[in-house]
């Protein structure tokens, strides 16, 4: 890293609070921010039951054409039913009774990414303190890195579900007769983390109890996966994992630009993290495909954790009309995923 960029780095890390855009996004969503059930829970069931039925035509199907677009569709729907392990993290406890058992039972044990693995991380990527320093688990200054970093940061998702099913089916069986490869297990295969330095404490409590259930459950699962091949052979097998491949590879590339990446590794103003964070806003129509169930407001959300995701949209709104154009808050929206891709990729090829 050169001396201009580490000189700009620091300043990112020391924009002070516009104290202004978080008074106003605090006192326009007071009333915004009840999780709706009637929203979640068709939302998040119905496309996973659109998920796995195109799933299924795929793998019956012997028509190349037909097994590639049913393919894609079980990918898109299956991504959004997932990307409601988000909303897990963040809604309050009690807020949707039933609706973690459900998500968990529905989508998180068969796609082998129980809520534990995100529950307990993901808030501490929010932590004030910890925002792109090196003990957030979900940060990585990626355009202060080199080219290839890129490349490798997505292709690296599509290898998740064969990883993942290693995990549940042999790792974590194995785990509970040898306690140290438990531990080393859990500490670095147990989170949805990209930092490759983050270690994860042992769970507690009733926490520790949630993560047995939903170990076992991931794991009897996956074994029984692996179990029928032998009666029905590996095609249909083969055929899941590469449909969630594709989930994984989408949500990667999503991921990829929901921050600009900029940070060296210094604690940040929470409008510093903000302006790190990215907004794709209508009327860009491609968005809510790729960065569903609100992420299109990633930058918001980080300014407003608890707000559900349907109330995103309108509280993008209300901010904006009461801020203006050329306002702190509008530092922090861009057009869409291929100008985020071109601009952290250019920040990669500045001679370091």
């Amino acid at each position: 890293m050169t001396a201009q960029t580490k000189i700009e780095a620091a300043r990112k890390s020391a924009i002070p609070d516009d104290t202004a855009m978080l008074r106003a996004a605090v006192d326009l969503t007071k009333d915004l921010s009840t999780a709706r059930a009637a929203i979640y829970w068709p939302d998040c069931f119905v496309s996973a039951l659109v998920g796995y039925g195109a799933l299924a035509g795929a793998i019956l199907s012997h028509d190349p054409l037909s097994m590639a677009g049913l393919g894609v569709l079980a990918a898109l729907a299956l991504y959004r039913a997932l990307l409601f392990i988000h909303e897990l993290t963040h809604i309050h406890r009690n807020a949707l009774p039933g609706f973690r058992f459900a998500w968990n039972l529905f989508v998180g044990i068969p796609m082998l990414t129980p809520s534990f693995m995100y529950e307990g991380v993901h808030t501490l990527h929010h932590a004030r303190t910890r925002y792109g320093t090196a003990e957030d688990p979900e940060y990585l200054p990626l355009a202060l890195m080199k080219p290839w970093s890129l490349p490798v940061f997505v292709i690296v998702a599509a290898l998740a579900p064969v990883a993942l099913l290693f995990r549940s089916a042999v790792l974590v069986p194995l785990g509970a007769l040898v306690p140290p490869l438990r531990r080393h297990v859990w500490e670095r295969f147990s989170a949805l983390s990209i930092n490759p330095a983050f270690r994860r404490r042992p769970p507690e409590g009733a926490f520790a109890r949630m993560v047995f259930w939903q170990e076992l459950g991931a794991s009897l699962w996956a074994i029984a996966m692996l179990g029928l091949t032998q009666f029905i052979g590996w095609r249909p097998l083969v055929i899941a994992l590469a449909v969630f491949s594709v989930t994984a590879v989408l949500n990667q590339l999503r991921t990829l630009v929901a921050h600009l990446w900029e940070n060296d590794g210094a604690a940040m103003t929470v409008t510093a993290q903000y302006l790190d964070s990215v907004n794709v806003p209508p009327p860009g129509w491609i968005a809510p495909l790729w960065a569903p169930v609100g992420l299109r407001y990633h930058a918001l959300h980080h300014l407003l954790p608890s707000l559900p995701y349907h109330a995103l949209d309108e509280a993008h709104r209300r901010i904006v009309a009461h801020l203006g154009a050329g306002s702190t808050y509008d530092g922090a929206n861009y057009g869409g995923m291929i100008p985020l891709l071109g601009k952290i990729a250019r920040s990669t090829m500045v001679r370091r």
